[in-house]
């Protein structure tokens, strides 16, 4: 294959947005504050527009570097251009999220849907496809909490997460929600042990994307695009997928 037949490869492939707009109306983690901006320039009279911003690093669409959860880890800027361009392969478990919205992914789903699909390759990002994008503009659907508060949100296991890292080598992880673990088994636990357990391996994970479904489950690559911040413990994402056109 020539330069020109690699470039125009690239340029043919499909395109898919897998993050959210940001604004300062978008569903959050409660503990966070939500972004602020103000004008600090303008074209009249300063002859050029620019903004100022202030928003946590876990906000919207987002990265979470190890750092996040696991002292000693890596911060953002330490993860490789290498890690952030991924062979993608999607977990379809929609319809299991539809009838039950405390679903959680375990081994067993897993091994089931790779029988179906195919083994899931070595160094993948593995996204967890679950619909839930679709509550964006509904904050009380997207958060889904009872009357006692509690988020029924599906999410990973722990186990399931062990099984990704041992058995398949991945790289890295992703899902529609705010959080790695369901929101019933964040209440049980009073902690996030999926999240724990995931950046504890010095792995990072993309966390509120979007438009999974229209991904095919292997075949597409994932471009994960977020600023280069010295010492961050993530931030918002501009990720998004090529998919070869057939």
């Amino acid at each position: 294959m020539t330069q020109t037949d690699f470039a125009q490869l690239l340029l043919s492939a499909k395109r898919v947005d897998l993050s959210h707009p940001v604004s300062n109306e978008i569903p959050k983690f409660s503990a966070l504050e939500i972004l602020t901006e103000k004008v600090i320039f303008n074209i009249d009279p300063d002859g050029f527009y620019a903004k100022e911003y202030t928003l946590p690093s876990q906000y919207g669409t987002h990265i979470d570097a190890p750092i996040h959860f696991a002292t000693g880890k890596r911060t953002l800027d330490e993860l490789t251009v290498d890690e952030l361009i991924l062979p993608l392969y999607v977990l379809d478990f929609e319809e299991k999220v539809e009838v039950d919205a405390d679903f959680t992914v375990s081994v067993a789903d897993i091994q089931a849907y790779e029988q179906e699909h195919g083994q899931i390759p070595t160094g993948s990002f593995v996204a967890f496809s679950s619909g839930w994008s679709k509550r964006w503009e509904d904050h009380n659907a997207f958060y889904n909490k009872d009357e006692s508060g509690v988020s029924h949100t599906p999410g990973w296991s722990v186990e399931a997460l062990e099984y990704l890292h041992k058995e398949r080598q991945v790289t890295a992880i992703g899902h529609e929600t705010l959080d790695t673990d369901s929101g019933v088994d964040y209440a049980r636990a009073g902690s996030l042990p999926a999240e724990y357990y995931w950046l504890a391996l010095d792995k990072y994970q993309v966390e509120v994307m979007k438009n999974l479904d229209q991904l095919p489950t292997q075949g597409a690559v994932i471009i994960v695009a977020p600023v280069n911040i010295v010492g961050s413990p993530g931030f918002s994402v501009r990720a998004f997928a090529l998919v070869p056109n057939e």
